[in-house]
C-alpha cells in the first residue's frame, strides 16, 4: 500500500472514530476538522461526553448549545458538507436527539433548516404552540415541500388514474367515434391478410359514451395519530391531485378520536395540513362510521383507508364495518403506510382480520400509490409488495 492511499484509510478512520489527537499523528484538519465538529454536535454533545473528559475543550465536546444562532450555523455547515439527503437524516437526529424542537418556534430557525416531510410532521404537531409570526415562516415551509411533492406526483397520478377510468369503461359494440384503434388493432392481429397488407376486426374495442359527470368515488380516510406524520403529508398531496380530476368525487376525511371532513380544503394541500391535529388517540371504527355516510354508489366508489390500525374504539365493530361495505361492492384499500419509510409497526391482529375479508394491509411507498389507485379503479388486484 502506498503512503498516499495509508493517509487515505487512516483519515478515513479518524472521520468515523473522532478527531482527537490519539498518539498516531493523524489528526484532522481543515474541512475534515469542521465536518467532525459539526458530527460532534449531534452525536457527542457535551452533555454526553465520557466521564473523565475535559468538557470544555477537543471538538468532540462542543455540542449545538441552546441557542437559534448557534443551531442555524450548525445547519450552514452540514449543508456545506453534505448532500440533501444527508442533511434531512441529521436534521431530524438533531430534533430528537437534542430536543430542539422549541427552537423550531422561531421564524429566524426556520428560514435555516432544510424542508422535508419530516420537518413538516413536526411543524404540523406544534402548530397550537406558534406565536402568528412563526406561523407565517412555518407555512412558507410547508409550501415549500407540498409543492416540490406535487411536482413530483401529479402527472403520473393523473396519468395512470386517467387511464383506469378509461380501461375501466371500454366497451366492445363501440361508436365509430368512441373506437380505440389502437386497442381494436391490438385485439385482432392474429387476422392480419398477408395478401391485402390489411387486418379485418373481427371485434371493435372502444371507450363506453364519455361521461362529463363524476365517474367514480373516492374517499381517503387518514389516521391522523403522530406516528402518521409522514402518511398524513403524502395523503394531503395526493388528495388534492386526485381532487382536481372532474372525473372523481374526491373526499378526505382524517381522524383521531374524532373525525374531521377536510374535502372543502383539497384544492390547497397547505390548507389541508394546518387542519389536521397530529397526535392523540385512535377511533378507526368511528371514522369509518363516517365515511360509510358518505357512500352513495357503493360500486362505484374506492375507500382508502391509512393507519397502523391502533384502533382504540371497538374492534370487532371496525371489521364489521369495513366487512359490510366490501358487501356492498365498494372497493376497500387498507394502507399501513403513506410514505417512503416502509411498513411501520401496525396492529399486527387487525391487520390479519381486514386481510381475511378481502383488504390485504400493506405499506406504500408515494411512487407505488398511483398504481394502487389505478387497480382499485379498474376493481384489479391490488399491487402489494411483496415482503
Amino acid at each position: 500500500m502506498t503512503h498516499e492511499a495509508d493517509d487515505e484509510r487512516l483519515r478515513r478512520w479518524r472521520l468515523v472514530l473522532g478527531g482527537e489527537p490519539d498518539g498516531t499523528g493523524h489528526g484532522l484538519t481543515g474541512d475534515d476538522a469542521r465536518i467532525d465538529r459539526a458530527l460532534s454536535a449531534l452525536y457527542r454533545p457535551e452533555s454526553q461526553a465520557p466521564r473523565g473528559s475535559r468538557r470544555a475543550t477537543g471538538p468532540r465536546a462542543a455540542g449545538l448549545g441552546a441557542s437559534a444562532p448557534s443551531v442555524a450555523r450548525w445547519l450552514g455547515d452540514i449543508r456545506a458538507y453534505f448532500p440533501a439527503g444527508v442533511v434531512s437524516i441529521l436534521q431530524q437526529d438533531a430534533i430528537e436527539r437534542l430536543d430542539l424542537t422549541r427552537l423550531l418556534l422561531e421564524p429566524e430557525m426556520l428560514a435555516a433548516v432544510e424542508p422535508d416531510v419530516h420537518l413538516v410532521g413536526t411543524l404540523l404537531a406544534l402548530t397550537a404552540l406558534m406565536p402568528e409570526a412563526t406561523k407565517e415562516a412555518a407555512r412558507a415551509v410547508v409550501r415549500r415541500v407540498v409543492d416540490d411533492l406535487e411536482r413530483r406526483v401529479a402527472q403520473r397520478t393523473t396519468s395512470l388514474v386517467r387511464g383506469a377510468l378509461d380501461r375501466s369503461t371500454r366497451v366492445h359494440r363501440p361508436r365509430p367515434r368512441d373506437i380505440d384503434w389502437n386497442a381494436t388493432i391490438r385485439a385482432n392481429l392474429g387476422h392480419y391478410q398477408p395478401e391485402h397488407r390489411t387486418i379485418v376486426p373481427e371485434r371493435l374495442v372502444g371507450y363506453g359514451r364519455r361521461r362529463h359527470g363524476v365517474r367514480k368515488d373516492v374517499i381517503l380516510c387518514v389516521d391522523q395519530s403522530g406516528s402518521m406524520a409522514a402518511s398524513v403529508v403524502y395523503a394531503s398531496v395526493f388528495g388534492a391531485v386526485l381532487g382536481s380530476m372532474h372525473a372523481l368525487r374526491t373526499s378526505l376525511v382524517v381522524f383521531d378520536t374524532s373525525v374531521v371532513d377536510l374535502t372543502d380544503r383539497l384544492n390547497d394541500p397547505v390548507d389541508v395540513l394546518f387542519g389536521t391535529r397530529l397526535g392523540g388517540g385512535t377511533d378507526i371504527n368511528r371514522a369509518l362510521t363516517y365515511c360509510q355516510s358518505l357512500i352513495t354508489r357503493p360500486t362505484e366508489t374506492v375507500v382508502v383507508l391509512i393507519s397502523d390500525l391502533y384502533e382504540g374504539g371497538v374492534r370487532d365493530e371496525m371489521v364489521r364495518r369495513a366487512a359490510s361495505m366490501r358487501a356492498a361492492g365498494t372497493t376497500f384499500v387498507t394502507l399501513l403506510a403513506l410514505s417512503d419509510e416502509g411498513a411501520p409497526a401496525y396492529d399486527h391482529t387487525n391487520a390479519a382480520a381486514l386481510s381475511a375479508i378481502g383488504s390485504p394491509a400493506f405499506a406504500c411507498t408515494p411512487d407505488l400509490f398511483p398504481e394502487v389507485m389505478a387497480a382499485a379503479l379498474q376493481g384489479l388486484p391490488l399491487p402489494v409488495p411483496k415482503p
